[in-house]
């Protein structure tokens, strides 16, 4: 699930300017989006606790945003039905090429992915990675935005709509006992972003740690659903509140 970026548009260049401003930038456009600092203090984004993360609201691809992905990526693209889904792939996966081109002062169109080993079976279907570089990323998508962290450590981000009373009430059963007690204890008017904060935590470790969502973690990984996120041992586990509003995200960095 996903989010949004600012400045001179990727469009006409290689890749964005690292903008600060926290106003969106044109649809399609990466803009910066900073968190807050952690206990180390300065922390550089990008670099350790705080890893660099990028925003950005679907627009309508054109012809040079196809060019920058791989002919698989292109394939997968064109044969999505629904061009709202085309839109937001293709907008996602070219604005994580122009990101980790602008930091690895690389033409975009010249990255070439490989998906880590699989953590619990080995196989080629890990996190993603860049073949050769020793950079980690990380891609959510949701809605009209995506996100994207880069950090020089594994690194997961996740975006979530926030959804609807009913679907809370038949995906909390997913979640660790601890966290489906909290859910219980709140009305329908709160248990929507608690249950979006909870879900992108969760999904944002386990994009960090290349389990994913079938390794059986949904349900043992506590991260909780109040304002503060429960402590993951060995990650930094963060929400992400600059998304707009209908949105909850999360970060996790390793430490």
């Amino acid at each position: 699930m996903t989010a949004t970026r600012h400045q001179p548009s990727p469009r006409n260049q290689g890749a964005p300017e690292a903008a600060q401003s926290a106003a969106p930038a044109q649809d399609g456009t990466p803009w910066r989006v900073c968190p807050g600092r952690h206990a180390d203090g300065d922390a550089t984004p990008g670099d350790g606790g705080t890893p660099e993360l990028w925003l950005v609201r679907v627009g309508h691809p054109a012809d040079e945003d196809l060019a920058v992905l791989d002919t698989a990526e292109r394939e997968r693209a064109t044969a999505m039905r629904r061009p709202q889904d085309r839109d937001l792939y293709i907008t996602a996966h070219t604005a994580l090429r122009r990101v980790l081109g602008r930091r690895l002062d690389t033409a975009p169109a010249e990255l070439a992915f490989v998906r880590e080993p699989c953590p619990h079976c080995d196989g080629p279907h890990g996190r993603p990675a860049l073949s050769g570089v020793p950079v980690h990323f990380s891609l959510s998508h949701a809605g009209r935005h995506a996100l994207i962290a880069v950090s020089d450590r594994p690194v997961g981000v996740d975006i979530e709509l926030v959804p609807e009373p009913a679907l809370v009430t038949d995906v909390a059963r997913a979640l660790h006992p601890s966290e489906r007690d909290q859910l219980a204890m709140l009305g329908p008017e709160s248990a929507p972003d608690a249950f979006a904060r909870c879900w992108a935590r969760k999904e944002a470790v386990l994009k960090g740690t290349g389990e994913g969502l079938g390794g059986g973690g949904v349900a043992t990984l506590l991260v909780g659903t109040g304002g503060e996120p429960h402590p993951v041992p060995g990650w930094t586990l963060a929400d992400i509140p600059e998304v707009p509003a209908g949105y909850a995200a999360a970060y996790a960095v390793r430490d």
